[in-house]
């Protein structure tokens, strides 16, 4: 089991914030992103962001974009779609759409808009 899975989901959005943003992004790009993955409403992420809630209890109330599928490529050495831990799985497609954000990648690419499932 990763330490990843109990750190606190608010303890992490810092460090996703200040990547995108010293590439050129905003706060609502990442968190247009992060509703677009989970399926959480404005309140819903804000709980998120600013409470205790683990990645593992963060995941655990998602509701997946079905179009997370199409997110692939290498995050940290590793192909995201070869990842076989289903909780590991979602927190590297998380760190692949804040990375493809912070390289400049248009939004409506990062949120797989005109893919299918």
């Amino acid at each position: 089991m990763s330490r990843i899975f109990d750190t606190a989901f608010s303890a992490v959005y810092p460090l996703y914030l200040a990547k995108v943003e010293r590439k050129g992004r905003t706060r609502d790009d990442l968190d247009t992103t992060l509703r677009w993955l989970t399926g959480f409403d404005e309140h819903e992420l804000a709980q998120h962001v600013d409470g205790t809630t683990s990645f593992r209890d963060f995941f655990a109330a998602a509701r997946l974009n079905p179009l997370s599928v199409n997110v692939t490529g290498v995050i940290c050495g590793v192909r995201v779609e070869e990842i076989e831990d289903p909780l590991m799985y979602r927190i590297r497609v998380l760190d692949k759409l804040v990375d493809e954000l912070a390289k400049g990648r248009p939004l409506t690419k990062v949120l797989r808009e005109g893919s299918s499932v």
